[in-house]
């Protein structure tokens, strides 16, 4: 191994005053905003005038059918994309407008993330590092605490097209995570898993849900609740739910059932 990373990276603590912030008042910004956001190919609406935000500390599910506008949701909310009308922020910065500033607070794990084949977990992150401005020591400190914390210790040196799906999909999340962005907005995190990976990626999700603001997109409805609170449910474009999962579940109702009846599975079937 080039570099030695078996520095025990520790989470940071959190001051007295910081643990007592009460919810509301983490609640108070907008981390991740969408006005009317509208985006068409033609004349085909991917997506139709879709409002939501995303508060400070808030892990929220994007849910919906295949080809219900989530990717597309997603990729103009990180400026991937600019839309036909409408406004996607990050931390209040217009990402048509203000790119550069949102994309320094913004981590983006796309469905098929951004990973060289012929590099290894080592020599992309370095890549990533180095094209983010990190540098000196805080650039080894923040690649210490992503391999820890997406747990790479054991591949660092392989090439990335010898690694299983789970480990490439660690490798995408390390990355995302490099700059210690205040947002996450993760695509599919768990798309072709097996269930030992499917927990582990859970479990880092959960751990960064800690400190963090989360919009992920997932199929696999029993994931939702152990990794989000809130949901949004997207059916051909259009926002048809935004609320509690809880809500969701009342009267001993099933995620399942929900999704089926907010995504007119039951009409169009």
């Amino acid at each position: 191994m080039n570099e030695d990373f078996s520095t025990e990276f520790k989470p940071k603590s959190s001051s007295p005053a910081e643990a007592t912030v009460s919810r509301s008042e983490k609640q108070e910004v907008a981390m991740i905003e969408a006005v009317g956001l509208t985006k068409y190919y033609g004349d085909f609406a991917a997506i139709r005038e879709v409002t939501f935000r995303v508060y400070r500390g808030e892990v929220v599910a994007l849910l919906g059918p295949n080809g219900a506008g989530k990717s597309t949701t997603m990729k103009l909310l990180t400026g991937y994309l600019a839309p036909s009308a409408g406004v996607a922020r990050i931390a209040g910065f217009d990402m048509a407008k203000e790119r550069l500033q949102g994309a320094a607070l913004l981590g983006y794990l796309p469905e098929n993330g951004p990973l060289y084949l012929d590099m290894t977990p080592l020599g992309l992150l370095k890549f990533f590092a180095e094209a983010r401005g990190l540098n000196g020591g805080y650039k080894r400190q923040r690649m210490e605490a992503v391999v820890e914390l997406c747990g790479l210790q054991s591949v660092l040196e392989k090439p990335i097209r010898k690694l299983s799906r789970g480990y490439r999909q660690r490798v995408g999340m390390a990355q995302a995570l490099l700059h210690e962005p205040e947002v996450l907005i993760l695509d599919e995190p768990t798309a072709g898993l097996d269930p030992n990976q499917i927990h582990e990626v859970r479990e880092t999700i959960r751990k960064l849900g800690r400190d963090k603001t989360i919009l992920l997109s997932t199929h696999i409805l029993q994931e939702v609740e152990a990794m989000a609170s809130r949901a949004l449910f997207i059916d051909e474009g259009r926002l048809v739910y935004d609320g509690p999962i809880k809500n969701l579940m009342a009267g001993g109702k099933q995620l399942d059932e929900a999704f089926r009846n907010l995504t007119g599975a039951g009409i169009r079937d």
